[in-house]
């Protein structure tokens, strides 16, 4: 129980690699408060499931890119568990649509950014003065982030560069007393990929990688969990691929 007695924030957790992640930090100890835009059915079964083996959760539903929403959830996780905050998770993010800079409006480069990018910002903001020294903060980045991304999604793949750019100007900022990492996923079998990408083009993708797969989100949290715990203790300012092989950095 790695985590045991450490609080940690887990913003998009009601589904997909959020869930997973709120899984697999209960699982070694930490209590978790659990984020969710929309997703209600997920973030309370997670609940229901961490609970029934004796781990402390709750979940607040929340908008990411409003500071006020953030700052509830903050509190909640403060007053729910007492003390402050020592992991958070920003899993917070999505494409929105794809749409070529052409077909874009502003408004929808605005949303993809906040989305994704600010999102993060307001999240780490909030949680700095509660967090200590021993901190960790992961970042859920993308491959997109490294290589443009897909067809219609400049506005996506400039949010998560931003992700990981932050990621790591903050380990300098923070350092030595909160460390910051990220990760960097390819194809990952999630409801992401089952609204944006055609199966055809999944099976090829996966094809194409060294171990013949589509990454699980459960593949994802396990790699969050090593990040937040102390067997990273070493790393910082990180941009992990997490992608099969598909792509070499």
């Amino acid at each position: 129980m790695e985590l045991e007695g450490k609080t940690a924030i887990v913003t998009g957790g009601g589904r997909d690699i959020g869930r997973a992640c709120v899984l697999e930090l209960a699982r070694r100890g930490a209590r978790v408060a659990i984020n969710y835009h929309s997703s209600d059915a997920g973030a309370v079964s997670a609940v229901e499931e961490i609970t029934a083996a004796g781990g402390a959760a709750f979940a607040k539903q929340g908008d990411m890119t409003a500071a006020a929403d953030v700052a509830a959830l903050v509190g909640a996780a403060r007053e729910q568990f007492g003390g402050g905050v020592d992991i958070l998770v920003h899993v917070t993010g999505g494409l929105v649509a794809r749409k070529t800079v052409a077909e874009m409006d502003e408004a929808h480069w605005h949303r993809v950014m906040d989305l994704n990018a600010t999102s993060y910002y307001l999240a780490v903001n909030a949680v700095l003065p509660h967090m200590g020294p021993g901190g960790a903060i992961v970042a859920l980045a993308s491959q997109a982030g490294r290589d443009g991304g897909g067809p219609g999604a400049v506005a996506y793949a400039a949010s998560k560069g931003a992700v990981m750019t932050m990621t790591r100007g903050l380990a300098k900022e923070l350092g030595p007393d909160i460390r910051v990492n990220a990760l960097c996923p390819g194809m990952i079998d999630t409801d992401f990929h089952n609204t944006f990408t055609k199966p055809e083009v999944r099976e090829k993708v996966a094809g194409a990688t060294p171990l013949k797969r589509e990454g699980t989100s459960e593949d994802c949290a396990r790699l969050v969990a090593f990040l937040a715990g102390d067997g990273a203790a070493f790393m910082t300012g990180t941009c992990i691929d997490i992608n099969g092989g598909m792509l070499f950095s």
